[in-house]
């Protein structure tokens, strides 16, 4: 049996710490596991490929409303086929560099194929049998299927087999009302294809404050429909077409027609696969593995992060984990992570980007302050001519310290940013904004404004 010093499973997040290790010491024994296209989730299947499609469905939706500015212009056709193959040149050329220069390293060994632990810190890769002393697992998810009658049979997508299609439906069922559903939906719509979303929560992206999810329904209904509070009990084919028969609550039945069906419930863990309890490392219900404060499973020596744990499920989030894997297994160090601001974004149009507590969870443990600012009182935002878009902030009222932050309107994913960095300051208050200098006038000065307009709890608006 081959034994290494440290084995890494996932070629997302994880390499960063492979790569510092060999920094650190060029004679360490490596493994590293893949067992899909290397570069990890964001890269192959996530972030990067939908941001490469989601930033043309913004071109053309600036196009389309260009008229309000007294621009005439008439789009004559997308090029859908183009569309896909910008993204998917990039994705594959770098997943495919990440590939060679992983088989090629002297430095590591590489096997591609599914890591399954069969004994304590012991995998078997390719009908081989290896040991680590050290075992850090960046397992990544994958696309949860909901148990939905006649689904397999009928047939649909996911975020992950949608990259490939080459061709564009004319029609598409959505089941799911979250971020995945929400980016995806807004994708095909601005391509051009009718689209339906069905969100069996009765809230649209419910993971955001109401009123944001309210506005970003609001505004997205324009380009397509959002049926919210109806779960997709069955599909079935006819005709060329498929449908999905959906219910309420209140046994409210909908059917809806498609000419295909994309899935966007959510992510599960790889665990089936792993089989982590095999090398006594603990999951819990759902498949995902437990981790302390450390990012250490229950074994000794074996580390998760990332996705694999199933807590905060973005890229920004397994890089910082990785630090801390990085500090506590490679340096020896007892870091521990703090989720005190993770910030997210939707990139659909309007933007969507928040970090840290929202409201009603604020007000249990802190007497709050909450300021409230529309876009369209500000110079900026009367000049693009925007309407309904907010920024909405939570600051303790006993020391200022900003406890969240909600932005839906364009570029949040960018504005959120000056309240995050000051969530990792020593003070964590809003003060700096209040007194720094915003340039006048640019859509920066809506987030000032938001903590100029500070009201206590009771208060707010709505």
């Amino acid at each position: 049996m081959r034994e290494y010093n440290i084995i890494a499973v996932g070629t997302g997040s994880a390499m960063s710490i492979v790569t510092q290790a060999l920094n650190d010491d060029p004679d360490l024994d490596i493994a590293v596991i893949e067992n899909e296209k290397p570069g990890g989730i964001c890269l192959t299947r996530g972030c990067i490929p939908s941001k490469m499609m989601l930033y043309p469905a913004e071109v053309i939706n600036h196009i389309q409303e260009a008229d309000r500015f007294g621009i005439d212009v008439d789009i004559k056709s997308i090029d859908f086929e183009r569309v896909m193959k910008r993204m998917k040149n990039h994705v594959d050329s770098q997943s495919e560099n990440i590939e060679k220069n992983l088989k090629e390293s002297t430095d590591l060994d590489f096997f591609q194929t599914d890591a399954v632990f069969i004994d304590d810190y012991t995998l078997e890769v390719e009908n081989k049998e290896i040991k680590g002393e050290k075992i850090i697992l960046g397992t990544g998810s994958r696309p949860a299927i909901p148990p939905i009658d006649n689904l397999e049979k009928v047939g649909y997508h996911t975020s992950k087999s949608l990259l490939d299609i080459e061709d564009l439906p004319k029609s598409f069922i959505v089941i799911g009302g979250g971020y995945i559903a929400a980016e995806y939906g807004y994708f095909l719509g601005m391509m051009g294809a009718e689209v339906t979303i069905i969100g069996r929560n009765p809230q649209f992206v419910p993971s955001e404050e109401k009123e944001v999810s309210e506005v970003l329904e609001n505004k997205l209904s324009k380009y397509m429909d959002i049926h919210t509070g109806y779960e997709v009990k069955k599909v079935k084919e006819k005709s060329g077409n498929k449908w999905a028969l959906a219910v309420d609550n209140g046994g409210k039945k909908i059917q809806i027609k498609g000419e295909d069906i994309l899935v966007a419930t959510g992510r599960r863990s790889n665990s089936d696969i792993l089989k982590p309890e095999k090398s006594g490392i603990k999951t819990d219900e759902r498949g995902w593995i437990k981790v302390d404060d450390n990012m250490k499973t229950s074994k000794e020596n074996i580390w998760a992060f990332g996705d694999a744990t199933g807590k905060h499920m973005f890229k920004h989030v397994a890089n910082y984990e990785a630090k801390i894997v990085y500090q506590n297994a490679i340096e020896g160090r007892k870091s521990e992570v703090d989720y005190h601001a993770v910030p997210h974004a939707i990139f659909t149009y309007p933007q969507v980007a928040a970090v840290g507590m929202k409201e009603a969870e604020a007000s249990k443990e802190h007497d709050i302050l909450v300021g409230h600012y529309p876009f369209e009182e500000t110079a900026k935002g009367l000049a693009m001519d925007i309407e309904d878009y907010f920024v909405k902030v939570i600051v303790d009222s006993s020391d200022y310290r900003i406890l969240g932050a909600h932005i839906i309107g364009p570029q949040a994913s960018v504005l959120i940013q000056e309240v995050v960095n000051l969530m990792y300051t020593e003070k964590q208050n809003f003060l700096p904004i209040y007194h720094g200098m915003h340039i006048h006038p640019s859509l920066s000065e809506v987030v000032e404004r938001a903590f100029s307009n500070l009201h206590s709890h009771q208060h707010q608006h709505h």
